[in-house]
């Protein structure tokens, strides 16, 4: 999903800094209609007392109860998650992912005007369609870029170093890649830690295609060969590598 309804609004700080203490999360409540089984209010967090949370005890309990999230929200058979004929649901599935894993990315963010008031240091409300509009694949990835590190996410460089730390630590890894034609889809996917049953795939003992879980033009709980390095298509300008402990 790369359409952005606010991409020209995300205002630029360079030319004005501005501490990154003053940004704050553009938080939705959740909502009783947004479900696994329904199309309705996805732009909201569910209300499902079933779907587990990333236990971070150690990194054994972060990437079993991945492994848990991943099987419930079971993106291959959930009505939340499946492509329409006018779009497909990548950002969606992310945005679960990383909500129930315990890291923040934006399922919508701040209208520019919205944005200004907040690094004014002004309470802002989140209110969806006034202050905060969806915000898709595209304009994550320049999110990344302007705002990651406020929200505690750390760029990676190379797919194995994501996966090496998504295995080790039961963090959160995430690629994005922008769409060169501005307006289309671009695509956001979770890089999950391996299973007995699901793992990357390597080259001379180095990460080539991590293992991935996504929504999108075909969605796969897990999957590693079955795109290859899709991040690197023609149809995408850019790319990024983030990862949250």
């Amino acid at each position: 999903m790369g359409k952005h309804t606010i991409t020209e609004e995300i205002v630029s700080l360079k030319d004005n800094p501005i501490p990154n203490n003053l940004i704050k999360k553009a938080d939705l409540l959740p909502d009783p209609q947004s479900q696994l089984d329904s199309t309705r209010r996805k732009e909201r967090p569910m209300i499902d007392s079933s779907i587990p949370y990333r236990n971070l005890t150690d990194a054994a309990s972060k990437k079993e109860s991945i492994g848990q999230l991943i099987n419930k929200l079971d993106v291959e058979t959930n009505i939340r998650y499946q492509r329409t004929p006018e779009d497909t649901y990548c950002n969606v599935y992310s945005y679960d992912y990383c909500y129930y894993g315990k890291v923040y990315l934006p399922t919508v963010w701040w209208t520019g005007e919205s944005l200004k008031k907040v690094l004014q240091g002004q309470e802002v409300e989140a209110v969806f369609g006034q202050t905060v509009d969806r915000i898709y694949s595209s304009a994550i990835h320049d999110w990344f870029l302007e705002w990651g590190a406020s929200f505690g996410w750390e760029r990676m460089h190379t797919v194995d170093e994501i996966q090496n730390k998504v295995n080790t630590n039961g963090g959160i890894g995430i690629i994005c890649a922008k769409r060169r034609q501005k307006g289309l889809s671009g695509h956001i996917v979770p890089v999950v830690p391996e299973t007995d049953l699901h793992k990357a795939y390597r080259e001379n003992g180095i990460v080539v295609y991590p293992l991935q879980s996504q929504a999108g033009k075909e969605n796969h709980n897990y999957f590693s060969e079955e795109r290859k390095d899709w991040w690197n298509d023609e149809l995408y300008s850019f790319y990024v590598l983030y990862y949250h402990e």
